[in-house]
């Protein structure tokens, strides 16, 4: 216990880093339930081979978790948390094999101060074990290809399949890899080594899981996640908001310091190459064939298309590393600053609430809204709850209640994940039901005086009750409109 104390004590960096996941363990208690986590809790109480919007690995972890520690909200925190803090001893041991002890250290506290670390630790999503699973093949090619180290190629092949499980984003590994071996004249004879091409069989092999789900439902998460985008894209709209929104979330997520300094070395790496026609050496290289395609490609959609905040996590890990070799300890100091600030007012935010956010994208007022539905519930018995926001409100009520809450397949819309549960709507004829509608811009406390028309073609009457207010801290923050619906009939 002593040598580890002196250890920190003589390691700045390795201080830092156990201030801030310490920081972040602190808050965990704090935070209520995102509707994210709801979602993905669902997909780990419905085990399946993987899921409409996503492959299941998230779901996966969440359901072992809460296996073992019981389900509550903090069980799927620490969840992210505990599987982010092996993203960053992962990182730690990747970046090793890239800079100096100094530079190392660098590179450690500029990932560990970062606003994307904190949202991967709090908020459950395919990004948190994306994030692991991504760095643990990149050390595995490291070791296969710089080390020589046969074995690791089979490793490598395993964790990008199991990152490709994780999310669809991971094919950039792949991308990667073979991208760099083009590039690198000292190593581009290992596209003709049986060792790659076996690893990458293997890594496709181990996505066989998320192929055959896609193939038993005519490809519908393949088809989801790539013709609604591709369509936007193809329309080619310049929209300078998408651009100034993307550099802003950016910027939240890794700070100004970082992400200015990612901007300045792509810069000086892309004007080498093109204009001078340099390529970097073998490692260098390595580091950027793994940042480019994400953080270049992504960052180029921006003018025409709305890019989410989280598309370009991927290429931090390598991004990091490299900007570890040019940050100053000035701008680290400075980094450092801008994050305990930004933490500093997250977490008044978190434990005070002091902003209110309109949008059902929060942490507050689910389990309150679930016991006022239960309250509605005695009243107008032998009812099924139903709402109409994709996901969000559904899963949430669907962590806190005990009776099955149900989406807008009701209404015979398309409603995600939930239209694979397996639920029979014809055994919901002849109820009937509570329909929650959120009111996400609430403004005053009436009531919303408008009937869904799609309500109208599967019930028979439809009452508008009084508005579900939720206050938080003795304020009226967040509302919800009632509807009684009687006499269901699931359309065929």
């Amino acid at each position: 216990m002593n040598k580890f104390l002196s250890i920190i004590k003589n390691n700045k960096a390795i201080s830092w880093v156990l201030g801030f996941q310490l920081f972040r363990l602190v808050l965990l208690p704090f935070m209520g339930l995102m509707p994210q986590d709801a979602y993905y809790y669902l997909y780990g109480q419905n085990l399946s081979l993987s899921y409409f919007d996503h492959p299941g690995m998230i779901g996966y972890i969440l359901r072992a978790f809460t296996e073992v520690f019981g389900q509550s909200i903090f069980t799927i925190k620490f969840a992210d948390f505990v599987v982010t803090s092996l993203t960053i001893l992962s990182f730690h041991k990747l970046a090793s094999y890239f800079l100096s002890k100094e530079k190392l250290q660098k590179a450690l506290v500029l990932l560990a101060s970062t606003i994307f670390v904190s949202i991967l630790s709090f908020n459950s999503t395919p990004d948190v074990p994306l994030l692991l699973f991504w760095t643990l093949s990149l050390i595995c090619l490291y070791k296969a290809i710089f080390e020589d180290k046969k074995w690791f190629w089979i490793l490598g092949g395993i964790f990008m399949g199991l990152a490709f499980n994780s999310k669809y984003t991971a094919l950039l590994l792949q991308i990667g890899l073979l991208g760099f071996l083009v590039f690198s004249n000292q190593y581009r004879k290992l596209l003709l080594s049986p060792w790659l091409w076996i690893s990458l069989i293997i890594s496709v092999a181990v996505t066989f899981p998320v192929w055959w789900w896609n193939y038993q439902n005519e490809f519908a998460s393949f088809a989801f996640q790539s013709s609604e985008r591709t369509s936007s894209i193809s329309k080619f709209k310049i929209s300078p908001k998408y651009f100034f929104g993307a550099i802003g979330h950016q910027m939240f997520l890794l700070l100004p310091v970082l992400f200015l300094t990612f901007i300045t070395f792509t810069y000086k790496y892309v004007k080498r190459a093109l204009l001078k026609f340099k390529i970097p050496q073998a490692k260098t290289l390595f580091l950027l064939a793994f940042f480019i395609p994400t953080f270049i490609g992504f960052f180029s959609l921006t003018p025409i298309y709305w890019v989410k905040l989280n598309w370009m996590m991927p290429s931090y890990i390598t991004g990091i590393i490299l900007a570890g070799m040019f940050i100053s300890k000035k701008l680290l100091k400075i980094q450092i600053i801008f994050s305990i600030v930004f933490h500093v007012l997250f977490s008044l935010q978190i434990i005070f609430y002091l902003v209110p956010i309109k949008s059902d994208d929060t942490w507050v007022g689910w389990k309150e809204l679930a016991n006022e539905i239960e309250i509605i519930k005695e009243k107008y018995t032998n009812t099924f709850v139903f709402s109409n926001d994709n996901y969000k409100t559904s899963a949430c009520l669907n962590f806190f209640m005990d009776d099955k809450v149900y989406a807008q397949n009701i209404m015979g819309l398309p409603a995600l994940h939930f239209d694979y549960l397996g639920d029979d709507l014809t055994m919901l004829n002849n109820k009937n039901a509570i329909f929650i509608d959120s009111d996400k811009r609430f403004k005053n406390k009436d009531k919303k005086g408008i009937i869904n028309p799609l309500l109208k073609n599967n019930f028979d009457n439809i009452t508008e009750l009084e508005p579900i207010i939720i206050k938080i801290n003795n304020k009226e923050s967040r509302k919800f409109w009632v509807f009684y619906c009687t006499n269901y009939q699931a359309k065929k």
